[in-house]
């Protein structure tokens, strides 16, 4: 991609002032929202019987999720998430700092969601913020029912595509007991 770069066939840039600064945090949020979309449909499809064991097992392995398996993935897996940032870079203007802020608010999520434990308080779920954030308890459904809960940041396509576990709320006040 550097080589890409170089020849100005990516829409990378390097000059902070090119968009401006409001242009990094629109950039940034356009971004986590592109990339949830395109996590949902490939974690979806992952989990197609057919391409489950070789795709997207060595995820579900451990079973209950922990933070190492945040980071556990078979490699065609790895490599078709690592297409998005690369495709991304070709469709939407970026600054190295808003690939480098998406990469680790990437990775750091996933680590948040595999925690097995809720960090936040059950009472954030009345919030607007608490409902749309996929948090530990919403993913850990994921890794017991394997067909609900595919998002990686927000539960929008979820409940739009009827794939949020409807006991989600039941449950999740249920484990905090």
């Amino acid at each position: 991609m550097i080589s890409e770069y170089n020849l100005g066939a990516t829409l990378l840039y390097a000059d902070i002032w090119k968009y401006g600064l409001w242009y990094l945090i629109v950039s940034f949020i356009a971004v986590l929202i592109l990339q949830d979309t395109y996590f949902y449909f490939i974690h979806r499809m992952f989990h197609h019987p057919r391409i489950f064991r070789w795709m997207h097992f060595g995820h579900h392995r451990s079973g209950e999720p922990t933070p190492w398996s945040s980071s556990a993935f078979d490699l065609p897996e790895a490599m078709v998430q690592a297409l998005f940032f690369v495709g991304v870079s070709f469709i939407v203007p970026l600054h190295f700092v808003t690939l480098v802020a998406a990469l680790i608010t990437m990775t750091v999520w996933a680590v948040f969601t595999h925690l097995g434990f809720e960090l936040f308080p059950s009472s954030s779920k009345s919030y607007w913020i608490g409902r749309w954030l996929i948090g530990s308890m919403h993913h850990s459904i994921h890794h017991r029912k394997y067909k609900v809960h595919y998002g990686l940041y927000f539960t929008f396509w979820d409940k739009l595509l009827g794939t949020e576990d409807p006991n989600y709320e039941n449950e999740t006040r249920t484990s905090e007991l």
